[in-house]
């Protein structure tokens, strides 16, 4: 009988496969907003993971990036789907991007799987059980020190309303951290910090399918996860920051120094 870990791989497998028939030279773009894209490869994907689950659990609600159910999380079961997290790298052949399914369950967190396609690494948890990195076990990072810490972030291009004190925060961090990274895509993002190779990640104008499945993942790996006030309202509030517990507490004390409060409180 399938668990539902091996339902959530086998669908993000199944994502993965997609993608790959695809050639970002031939890819028929369109514009969702001024710098959101969508692509044909996102949508052929989205469909080939929804059918499986559809076949797999008949019963679940599915909430996907590009086509049913946006912004909803009222069913028993609901899987939550990203096709691509990553779409502009992926248009551009730049080679970080993931797929993303996560099953929450009453409102929690119950299994994740996020794929980085290009180096296949397979991203996995189970609620109370940990998480894994092609079968092996991860740990996120004992970096303590602000000095020593390797941090990502995200530019948000759907909403620059924070963009003077994000790049206020941006510049003070440049500073005082060893490394400010942005790789693009928010579930890699935080699945290196669930694998110890960063030691945090803060973003805004993040949705549902960019984090539902890997915040469980750093959870799972013994790191935080809260919005950017420290509350529990990071799947829906759009702002998120994570990391282990030192670093994670050290960056959400940064955002509400250099943050306005308004700012801070998430969108729901």
């Amino acid at each position: 009988m399938q668990t539902d870990i091996d339902i959530a791989l086998k669908a993000a497998r199944k994502g993965v496969e997609t993608v790959q028939g695809f050639r970002s030279e031939l890819l028929n773009i369109r514009q969702k907003g001024v710098h959101d894209l969508v692509t044909d490869a996102d949508l052929a994907t989205e469909r080939a993971i929804l059918n499986l689950l559809r076949n797999q659990c008949p019963d679940d609600r599915i909430m996907a990036e590009e086509t049913e159910n946006r912004e909803m999380l009222t069913a028993e079961r609901t899987w939550i789907v990203d096709p691509i997290d990553g779409t502009t790298n992926f248009a551009h052949n730049f080679p970080i991007y993931c797929v993303s399914v996560a099953l929450w369950e009453n409102k929690k967190p119950k299994v994740a799987a996020v794929i980085e396609v290009n180096r296949n690494e397979e991203f996995t948890a189970v609620a109370g059980e940990g998480a894994k990195l092609n079968g092996k076990p991860i740990g996120v990072s004992k970096t303590g020190e602000a000095g020593r810490a390797f941090v990502a972030t995200g530019f948000p291009y759907n909403d620059l309303s924070l963009i003077d004190p994000y790049l206020d925060l941006f510049r003070h961090l440049m500073g005082e951290l060893q490394g400010l990274r942005r790789p693009g895509a928010a579930s890699y993002d935080l699945c290196c910090v669930a694998c110890g190779r960063f030691d945090g990640f803060y973003e805004y104008s993040l949705h549902a399918w960019d984090v539902a499945a890997a915040a469980l993942i750093v959870r799972e790996a013994g790191g935080i996860v809260t919005g950017w006030t420290g509350r529990e309202d990071w799947l829906f509030g759009q702002r998120i920051v994570a990391g282990n517990p030192t670093i994670q507490a050290q960056l959400l004390k940064k955002i509400k120094e250099y943050i306005p409060a308004r700012f801070r409180e998430s969108v729901q």
